[in-house]
């Protein structure tokens, strides 16, 4: 069965070319648009991995983040932050908050897919 992978960012073509990206690379992909959204979304279809932006309508990444690996419910699904945000405070706080990677936009597909494959813990043959 194909992992399933949550992109949460508010700008709609980004997620349409990194799901485009990710079910080329064999994923099943669901998307989110605002923080609010994002949690409901995690809670209904239990995503293998989240991709996650910091800078979300209604509720941010980081508090995304804190709620889903810290909240009432904790949640053991990786976390990929995806971001604009290049500085080394954003990136540790993001850590913090229970982040599992940090990759800043713009980005390389084949760095966001290894990172994936990594945090997911599929070896070179794929699936």
């Amino acid at each position: 069965m194909d992992k399933k992978i949550l992109v949460v960012d508010d700008e709609q073509n980004l997620v349409t070319m990194v799901a485009f990206r990710l079910e080329r690379a064999g994923y099943s992909v669901i998307t989110a648009f605002d923080g609010q959204e994002a949690l409901d979304t995690v809670y209904k279809e239990m995503p293998d991995l989240i991709i996650l932006d910091l800078m979300l309508p209604k509720i941010d990444g980081y508090k995304v983040c804190k709620t889903l690996k810290y909240g009432g419910q904790p949640l053991n699904i990786p976390i990929i932050i995806f971001t604009a945000c290049a500085q080394g405070d954003e990136e540790i706080y993001a850590y913090e908050c229970g982040a599992d990677a940090y990759i800043v936009k713009p980005f390389e597909p084949v760095v966001l897919l290894a990172k994936i494959k990594e945090l997911l813990g599929e070896g070179k043959n794929g699936h």
